[in-house]
């Protein structure tokens, strides 16, 4: 490919696609303020666990096709995927893509196609758009036909941790242009690898429709959430409710845990709550309910070591979900945390076998730290199972004994 693309941002999400552009031929150039993340991409390798990444940068980096850097180089395409956390009353902070969108200014001559990737509340891509034209007066970003108009557009990722390989190629994809044009040329971008359908529309329903698809989720589970809640009041097991439930066939419950995490479904709903608030209800109290649910999974934890003297206690699980080592929002990590901080005279030994140290969140507290799953069943006086990996889920519930298992996910039925 002759066109040139930056993707500036070496997380989650841009690494992935910064690796499957080149594998399609694109020269790309990946863009990250991390030492870490440019250094371990331009030595052909990768900073955080994804199956199936670590060939594609490889052999990107190897053929040329594929190099990282802190600085924003010159290029036709930009394709922002930074991220997106919410501030202070889960207000959006956009601060993230203000950055990446200031870095990029300095390289606009016009032509450029823009592609925020980002999850984002409504109105972000024109805010983006806005920012370049208040910078940079002489550019346009809603006038195609005029040689100095930048073409901005959003894309959302949907791709599930664990398989984002797959799921860049396999996926449908939703493209919002601010302008026609602009989501033609998106469209043709992803076209060159994307074997889904790639449906268009206007930047403000791409943004609604992400948000949309993760509120949905959110509610879905905080529904199990609250039923795993009411079947423990009445006595009977939720995994089996849930199983009988979904037999009906237009019933379809997901499954409970002991919150909701990563960087989508924890987050986006407060974007349309924190735009709509009044409106917004339903959304916010599924927000409300997975949100109080790990206070739930810690109570019933600390329920079983009430009045022993130096209780251990077994955390299975640091991530959001199962076998990989994102931990963003991750319930298991903020359980962890508060055991070992509301229960002082415990030990917390916490087990995530996709890691080789304890995340910055929970170093310096002197009586938890990172163990194997051997030495935690067999020191345990409680065991709380936080997330489903598969080395959990080889253990026999047999090999529990008498301890007590807190089990948010159902492996130990």
């Amino acid at each position: 490919m002759s066109q040139r693309v930056a993707v500036i941002g070496l997380g989650y999400i841009g690494l992935p696609t910064a690796a499957i552009l080149a594998s399609h031929g694109y020269q790309v150039f990946g863009v990250d303020v991390s030492d870490k993340h440019v250094d371990a991409v331009n030595a052909g390798q990768i900073p955080f666990v994804e199956p199936d990444l670590g060939t594609h940068v490889a052999g990107a980096v190897s053929q040329g096709l594929l190099t990282a850097r802190k600085d924003t180089p010159k290029a036709d395409i930009y394709i922002i995927a930074v991220p997106t956390p919410f501030a202070q009353g889960h207000q959006a902070d956009l601060s993230y893509i203000d950055a990446a969108t200031d870095a990029l200014l300095p390289q606009l001559e016009g032509g450029e196609l823009v592609i925020l990737e980002s999850t984002s509340p409504p109105g972000a891509t024109q805010h983006l758009a806005d920012r370049i034209t208040a910078a940079r007066p002489e550019l346009t970003t809603d006038r195609a036909d005029d040689p100095r108009n930048v073409d901005v557009a959003h894309c959302p990722e949907r791709v599930l941790p664990g398989r984002v390989m797959v799921e860049l190629v396999e996926n449908d994809r939703i493209v919002g242009g601010l302008t026609p044009r602009a989501a033609a040329r998106a469209q043709e971008l992803y076209a060159s690898f994307c074997r889904g359908e790639i449906f268009l529309t206007d930047a403000v329903t791409a943004e609604m429709a992400k948000l949309t698809e993760n509120s949905f989720r959110d509610v879905n589970i905080a529904f199990a959430n609250e039923l795993s809640i009411i079947a423990e009041k009445v006595g009977i097991d939720v995994f089996e409710l849930i199983e009988l439930a979904n037999k009906h066939p237009r019933v379809n419950i997901l499954q409970p845990g002991p919150g909701v995490g990563g960087h989508c479904i924890a987050v986006d709903p407060w974007f349309i709550v924190s735009a709509v608030p009044e409106q917004a209800r339903l959304i916010r109290m599924a927000r409300e309910v997975n949100d109080s649910k790990p206070e739930y999974v810690i109570s019933r934890v600390l329920g079983h070591i009430k009045g022993k003297d130096a209780p251990v206690i077994a955390a299975l699980g640091l991530a959001f979900k199962p076998d990989i080592d994102d931990m963003r929002e991750s319930p298991a990590l903020e359980i962890t945390r508060s055991l070992a901080e509301r229960a002082p005279g415990a030990t917390v030994l916490a087990v995530e076998p996709n890691i080789e140290e304890l995340p910055v969140r929970l170093r310096g507290t002197s009586n938890l730290r990172l163990t194997t799953i051997e030495e935690a069943l067999a020191d345990a006086d409680v065991v709380a199972l936080l997330v489903d990996h598969r080395e959990f889920k080889a253990v026999a519930a047999e090999q529990l004994g008498s301890t007590p298992v807190v089990d948010t996910r159902g492996v130990w039925r």
